[in-house]
């Protein structure tokens, strides 16, 4: 029962350390189709059915926020997500640092949920003629799992607060 946990945190720091390369990876390339744009413009035409109006220009402009929101959003959760486990790690997890982290990672996945809201509303009105596969609404547990992270947050803080308290005491 004991190697289940090294394990299992090594396997955690492995894979989100692998998710924090391939994040910044994904993040060069909307870059570089941002900056290619002149010549994906065609490209964007093509696979969205648009036509010479501009609204391709607007599509990429959206397409290249997102992306680049969705990357910044999610380098923020995943180094967070990695200060955690190292915390864990060294088997000291009840840290101020950890509320603080845990909050940031809250207010980065409201970040993921509102840029993933306009990205849905904009893109349904510039462009009609695609059907959108994905539902764009709210999504209840996101919502709820915000929620979950500012409340384990301010139990973290705490918790560290009562720890340190303790220590003072003894």
């Amino acid at each position: 029962m004991t190697q289940a946990l090294p394990t299992t945190l090594s396997a955690s720091r492995l894979v989100v350390r692998v998710l924090i390369f391939l994040n910044l990876l994904g993040g060069a390339a909307v870059l570089a189709l941002l900056v290619a744009s002149p010549i994906s413009h065609g490209w964007v035409k093509k696979v969205f059915g648009l036509s010479d109006d501009g609204t391709a220009t607007q599509v990429l402009v959206l397409l290249g926020a997102v992306g680049l929101g969705s990357v910044l959003f999610n380098h923020i959760l995943l180094t967070r997500l990695l200060g955690i486990i190292e915390t864990v790690r060294l088997g000291d997890p009840f840290v101020a640092a950890n509320a603080a982290r845990l909050r940031v990672t809250a207010w980065a996945i409201l970040g993921l949920e509102v840029l993933y809201f306009i990205a849905g509303t904009v893109a349904g009105r510039l462009v009609p003629n695609v059907d959108m596969e994905r539902d764009w609404g709210l999504s209840v547990s996101r919502w709820l799992a915000v929620l979950l992270l500012f409340v384990l947050a301010q139990v973290f803080e705490d918790g560290a607060r009562m720890r340190d308290d303790l220590s003072g005491t003894v």
